[in-house]
């Protein structure tokens, strides 16, 4: 016997993952409770409890806040992320970042400011 290809109401949908394939744009604001991968173009904010991954043809313009942030993609905007946020070499933020924990592979672009939890900005 199958299982069925529906989960039975009440059951936890966190492991489904969201994709906005390339080709897509979106204006507007987007609001997950599970993972999102996006390889198309976002226009207008960000809000993932799960887990948010950009592929390397990927766009975003607007703010994102979220608890992990992969990123090989584009970036305009300020991004927060509670846990982690790794940059691989074809990514580029222009914007400020507050993180948990940062990961910048060589190759990767950054222009902005970046605040970790727990530090405190430089007085000038």
């Amino acid at each position: 016997m199958s299982k069925p290809l529906v989960k039975p109401y009440g059951e936890s949908q966190s492991q489904s993952v969201n994709l906005i394939s390339e080709g897509t744009k979106i204006k507007g604001d987007v609001l997950s409770n599970g993972d999102i991968r996006i390889d198309g173009e976002l226009y207008g904010n960000i809000a993932v409890k799960g887990r948010l991954v950009i592929g390397p043809n990927g766009k975003i313009e607007g703010q994102i806040n979220c608890g992990n942030i992969e990123t090989s993609g584009y970036i305009k905007g300020k991004v927060t992320a509670s846990e982690l946020l790794s940059m691989k070499a074809t990514a580029q933020i222009l914007g400020d970042i507050v993180v948990g924990r940062l990961s910048v592979e060589p190759g990767s672009l950054f222009s902005g400011t970046c605040v970790m939890n727990g530090t405190k900005p430089v007085d000038e």
